[in-house]
């Protein structure tokens, strides 16, 4: 399967960094790559994500990595990572 970000989830991962980045920018990056890092397992196992069945009939679904929740969809042979957030933010 092929992976694919949603400008959204680019927009996210810049948000995510800038907040982080204020206390350690360190600590920020590691975690904006272990978020890019995390959905590449997916192309291998695409459903051990929750699915969300709110969403039907698409195919999205949810992984936490970490404190963070990454939202992703599947059509046919690609895997569209939709949105990342902070699991504590208000959604």
């Amino acid at each position: 399967m092929e992976l694919q970000w949603t400008s959204k989830a680019h927009d996210d991962l810049s948000r995510l960094y800038i907040f982080l980045a204020r206390r350690s920018p360190w600590a920020a990056a590691r975690v904006v790559q272990s978020l890019v890092k995390a959905p590449t397992r997916l192309t291998a196992q695409p459903r051990i994500g929750e699915k969300l069945e709110e969403f039907e009939p698409r195919e999205v679904r949810r992984l936490f990595v970490g404190r963070y929740e990454l939202r992703y969809e599947i059509q046919l042979r690609t895997i569209y990572v939709l949105r990342l957030w902070r699991a504590r933010e208000r959604r």
